[in-house]
C-alpha cells in the first residue's frame, strides 16, 4: 500500500467512526456513569416511556459556556419539559488530558453551572462516536420508542455569544411531545470539536 492509500484508508475509517445517526435511526443504547457515580442506561429510560435529550458537553468550550453560563438555554429548555417526563443527559466524551476532560473538572462544572441534569462520562469516546457527535454542544432528541427525532444544533446562531432566534431542540420537543413529526429534524451542529 502506498502512503496515500494508507492515509485515505485512515481518513475513511475516521469518517466512518463518526458517521453516527440521523433522524429516523434507532438510537444506540449505552450505559454511562455520571459525575456522582450513578449509572444511566438509555434503554431503561425508554422502557419507562421517557423522551430523552442528549447534549454533548465540554465544560471549557465557549459554546457550552454560552448556553450554560451567559444564557441558560439548556436549563430553560429542560425546565420547560421536565414535568412531561423528559430526561436530559449531558455527555462528556473528552479523552483524558484533553480540554474539558476528567471527573473532577466535570464535577466542578455541574456545581459551577448549577446544572439540573447529570453529566455522563464517556472517556473512551465510544458513545460519542456511535452517535457521530461532532461538536459541543451537539444535540439529539430521542423518542420514547428509541428513534432519533432530531439531531443538530441547539439554536440558529452559530456565534459564541449571541442567542439564536429559534431553539431547534425546544421546537423538536414540542412536536415530539404532541405526537407530531418533527418539522426541522436535522441541522448542522456548531461549537468546539468533541475532544476524542
Amino acid at each position: 500500500m502506498t502512503k496515500l492509500m494508507i492515509a485515505s484508508t485512515l481518513m475513511l475509517a475516521a469518517a466512518t467512526a463518526l458517521a453516527g445517526v440521523a433522524p429516523g435511526d434507532k438510537a444506540p443504547d449505552f450505559t454511562l456513569e455520571d459525575t456522582a457515580g450513578q449509572a444511566h442506561a438509555l434503554q431503561k429510560y425508554l422502557d419507562e416511556g421517557h423522551v430523552v435529550v442528549l447534549e454533548w458537553f465540554n465544560a471549557d468550550c465557549p459554546f457550552i459556556k454560552k448556553h450554560h453560563l451567559n444564557h441558560k438555554t439548556m436549563d430553560e429548555t429542560y425546565q420547560a419539559v421536565a414535568d412531561q417526563g423528559v430526561v436530559w443527559l449531558a455527555i462528556c466524551s473528552s479523552a483524558e488530558g484533553k480540554q474539558g476532560a476528567g471527573l473532577e473538572r466535570n464535577q466542578r462544572a455541574v456545581a459551577e453551572y448549577a446544572m439540573p441534569f447529570p453529566v455522563l462520562m464517556d472517556t473512551s469516546g465510544e458513545v460519542g462516536k456511535a452517535y457521530g457527535a461532532k461538536t459541543t454542544p451537539h444535540m439529539f432528541v430521542i423518542t420514547a420508542d428509541g428513534e432519533v427525532a432530531y439531531a443538530g444544533a441547539i439554536d440558529d446562531d452559530r456565534s459564541a455569544g449571541t442567542l439564536g432566534k429559534t431553539n431547534h431542540v425546544a421546537a423538536a420537543l414540542q412536536e415530539v411531545l404532541a405526537g407530531k413529526a418533527v418539522t426541522v429534524a436535522e441541522t448542522a451542529p456548531y461549537g468546539c470539536s468533541v475532544k476524542y
